[in-house]
């Protein structure tokens, strides 16, 4: 059996972008962080659960700060996006987009982790 410490992950992981958040993405979250009305929300946490066909999705929600080992990811220097200690693995390399059309607006995961995805894209497997 491997072990792997804390500190040997993160060496490992360090090579690479835990997550990347374009600008659209940033600008959506900081209009979202103004439009909520709870002061002790600081940022947004990004996490996976077990849902759907294809075995997780993904999760965003408010949240006052890092749990003891959650990762914290800043872009244009004012938006804190923080990933679930449990998801790190899982969305290493992942791009975070915002996109907009006629039909909806959504956020966009690009993770090169993924090996497929259900039809509708709610659910993916790893």
């Amino acid at each position: 059996m491997i072990k792997f410490y804390m500190s040997t992950i993160t060496k490992l992981r360090s090579k690479r972008n835990l997550i990347t958040i374009s600008d659209k993405a940033a600008e959506r979250i900081t209009e979202l962080m103004k439009q909520q009305n709870n002061p002790a929300f600081d940022a947004v946490k990004i996490g996976v659960r077990k849902r759907g066909c294809n075995g997780l999705s993904y999760t965003m929600n408010y949240c006052s700060g890092p749990d003891k080992l959650d990762e914290v990811v800043e872009a244009k220097g004012c938006v804190k996006v923080i990933v679930d200690s449990k998801a790190v693995m899982v969305l290493v390399g992942t791009e975070m987009d915002y996109v907009e059309d006629d039909i909806k607006s959504e956020f966009v995961f690009k993770n090169p982790n993924q090996k497929g995805q259900c039809g509708c894209g709610e659910s993916f497997h790893i």
